[in-house]
């Protein structure tokens, strides 16, 4: 038996409690990578770095083992690789202890499209462009601009507020609640739930199922409510939809994993990007003041914003043994979409590790790539946007402070979680 053979026969052997045991620090990043690890949440560049160097498809047996490619060329070619790489097991973490077993079919609906192979991933894809196309989500600009005056109303004269808590992550769950049509006062119990799935989940695998549970059965509830009684909301449009594809089965479970991903996915992503950028503006006053003084590269730097601190890896699971580039990857292997560490590859960005705010060549990936790239990434832009325009015009001068610790989520998606920052009792421009 071959030691690849070996470690596979002793991770059938191993219960879900052992796989999700912490391990000791990490040796060799190349050969023993922790996502849990403070060094990989605080700051992974420098690690993936060292990846792409030594390894550029590192390995770990932690977590039930997993592959991670840093490379902006191996990241664009296995998303391809599909169905060789199945979307349908997308969390970066093993199942939780006494977790339900899912069917295939189960999984695929879980957050589709883009728990989704083909067929079911393209009806189901269809079914969302539509509500996140460009002039579609352009209607939502002047709700999200309302929302964040609104927001800073309530803290401006204090002089000082967790940007992460009171801003950031109350304007994408607001948006998604009013795109689908439950009370955006929802928003509480919405960043609660995403926290714990994404989030705390990293270290208390029953948190993060009862969180699930708890978001489908409120899910199912809503989906059942407009069954009786249609609204005028994207609940009711996804639930009541017909496409002109004869393969599309649009059950009610369809549209609550849908709307699982519009919620989760939604959410999480766009408020760690919003408050990466603020906690890089209140901590390099260079550009701050850059993007005051010329108002009209916004555009460029939010997606330097995105490139930069791209916040999401996704997961695959091999349907069957994989070579590539001399790994072998072998079946029901998870492969880490380590999309963020692709977007400071060198090979594809002249000087990746420095923040460039009007960078003019910036075809990132922070999205991801090939069929499953975000279908929301029209809608995460215009929150960005409005929420980093409106942010610089009400509060033009503030700093990270050290109130309190910094703190950055990490795993699945990167971003901050507790942001102190302070400015000028009711700051305005």
């Amino acid at each position: 038996m071959s030691a690849t053979e070996d470690m596979h026969a002793k991770m059938k052997l191993a219960t879900s409690e052992e796989i999700w045991a912490p391990g000791g620090p990490v040796e060799d990043w190349t050969t023993d990578y922790d996502i849990r690890d403070d060094d990989y949440i605080e700051d992974p560049v420098p690690i993936w770095a060292e990846m792409r160097e030594k390894c550029p498809i590192a390995h770990t047996d932690r977590l039930g083992g997993s592959w991670n490619p840093t490379k902006f060329d191996d990241l664009r070619a296995m998303a391809k690789m599909i169905p060789e790489l199945s979307s349908r097991q997308v969390l970066v973490m093993p199942p939780a202890p006494n977790a339900p077993e899912m069917s295939r079919y189960e999984q695929m609906i879980a957050a589709a499209p883009i728990t989704a192979d083909p067929p079911i991933h393209t009806w189901t894809r269809r079914m969302l462009l539509p509500a996140f196309a460009p002039r579609a989500v352009e209607k939502y600009s002047e709700y999200t601009e309302e929302l964040c005056h609104e927001l800073i109303d309530g803290f401006v004269e204090s002089g000082e507020c967790d940007a992460a808590v009171q801003y950031s992550q109350q304007i994408p769950p607001r948006v998604i609640a009013h795109m689908i049509g439950i009370d955006p006062g929802m928003a509480d119990q919405f960043v609660e739930w995403v926290n714990f799935v994404l989030g705390d989940g990293l270290f208390q695998p029953e948190l993060r199922l009862k969180a699930r549970d708890e978001m489908l059965a409120f899910i199912g509830a809503e989906v059942a409510k407009r069954q009786e009684d249609p609204q005028e909301d994207l609940l009711t449009d996804l639930l009541f939809m017909e496409l002109d594809m004869p393969e599309a089965q649009i059950t009610p479970e369809v549209v609550v994993g849908i709307t699982n991903l519009l919620i989760v996915a939604g959410i999480d992503t766009t408020w760690s990007s919003i408050g990466s950028a603020l906690w890089h503006l209140g901590s390099n006053p260079g550009d701050r003041q850059r993007l005051l003084d010329e108002p009209e590269i916004l555009p460029f730097a939010i997606e330097e914003f995105l490139r930069y601190y791209a916040p999401v890896t996704m997961a695959r699971i091999a349907e069957t043994d994989v070579e590539y580039n001399g790994v072998h990857i072998n079946r029901g292997d998870k492969v880490l979409m380590n999309f963020p560490a692709a977007c400071h590859d060198p090979e594809q960005f002249e000087d990746p590790d420095e923040f460039i705010i009007d960078r003019a060549k910036n075809r990132h990936i922070a999205f991801g790539s090939g069929i499953h790239r975000c279908a929301g990434s029209n809608l995460a832009r215009l929150e960005m946007t409005v929420a980093i325009r409106v942010w610089m015009e009400r509060i033009p001068d503030f700093h990270v402070s050290d109130r309190e610790p910094m703190k950055w989520a990490g795993g699945q998606v990167r971003g901050p979680r507790i942001l102190p920052v302070s400015f000028p009792p009711g700051a305005t421009r």
